[in-house]
């Protein structure tokens, strides 16, 4: 597996998988809300405003790969510095790869990555309480639930109620990935 900067080159293969997970992922993708912004519409706009938002150090979109193929997208977002240092973390992946330890695998690197050279103190994720695949990646990655947020995001055409999990860098101080390896050692 590897876990890599998103670049303008992966269109073909992220419209590809997102378009054969079209169904998988609807209840958990992000809407927007009626009167908002609308989102980008294409691939192009997306990465245009991910590698901008990059650029200005709000946020980092990386890519999944297994076996050399695009299986997902790992994105860093809601970069805070100043006193806060911390960030959330949402993540999506191909069903055909669900189940397989990719996610926490993935979710670990950058996590680790996020803590190391990007120098964060606290990283996030909120999960849907209905999504159990999401919560099996937070509770392998031993994070500890820290808070509940009812209608915290628009998802699927409605306000979404989320658990918020966080971890923050003295919690792990080998690393996301070495606990996550000690958690796989002891099941």
């Amino acid at each position: 597996m590897v876990v890599r900067s998103l670049r303008r080159s992966d269109a073909d293969e992220w419209q590809a998988v997102r378009a054969r997970n079209q169904d998988w992922l609807r209840p958990w993708d992000a809407t927007v809300p009626p009167g908002a912004t609308p989102r980008p519409s294409s691939y192009k706009d997306v990465v245009r405003s991910l590698l901008q938002q990059a650029r200005r150090g709000q946020c980092l979109p990386f890519v999944v790969e297994v076996d050399g193929r695009f299986v997902g997208q790992v994105t860093v977002s809601n970069v805070a510095r100043g006193s806060a240092q911390w960030a959330s973390i949402g993540y999506w992946l191909s069903a055909d790869v669900a189940g397989r330890g990719v996610a926490p695998r993935a979710v670990a690197m950058v996590i680790d990555h996020c803590f190391g050279p990007v120098g964060l103190h606290r990283i996030e994720i909120c999960v849907r309480p209905e999504n159990t695949n999401s919560l099996r990646v937070v509770e392998k990655l031993g994070l500890e639930q820290v808070g509940y947020a009812p209608r915290f995001l628009h998802i699927d055409g409605a306000w979404r109620d989320h658990r918020i999990f966080a971890v923050t860098v003295e919690e792990c101080p080998e690393g996301v990935s070495a606990r996550l390896e000690t958690h796989q050692s002891h099941q």
